[in-house]
C-alpha cells in the first residue's frame, strides 16, 4: 500500500511538472497551478468513483466500465487542465 501511494505521488508530481513546463503554456504561477492541479486530482478521484459505480450498477462489467471511465475522464482532465488548471 505504501508503494502504491508513493507511486501515485511520484506520478502526480511528474505529471504536473511535464504539464506545466512542456504541455501547456501556463499564464499563472507554479503555486496557483499546483493548487488547482491538486484540486483537479481530487475532483477526478470523485468523478472516477461515481462514474465507475454508476456504470457497474447499470450492468456494465468491471473492465468495460473502467475503460469507459478512463477514456471519458482523460478527455475531461485534458480540457480542465487546458482551460483552468494551467491558466
Amino acid at each position: 500500500m505504501q508503494a502504491s501511494t508513493l507511486g501515485f505521488c511520484a506520478g502526480a508530481i511528474t505529471r504536473f511538472l511535464l504539464s506545466y513546463f512542456h504541455v501547456f503554456s501556463p499564464t499563472s504561477g507554479v503555486r496557483k497551478a499546483m493548487f488547482r492541479f491538486v484540486l483537479a486530482l481530487f475532483i477526478q478521484m470523485v468523478a472516477n468513483s461515481l462514474l465507475l459505480g454508476t456504470l457497474m450498477t447499470s450492468g456494465l462489467s468491471v473492465w468495460r466500465a473502467q475503460i469507459v471511465t478512463t477514456v471519458a475522464l482523460t478527455f475531461f482532465t485534458y480540457i480542465g487542465s487546458k482551460l483552468w488548471v494551467f491558466r
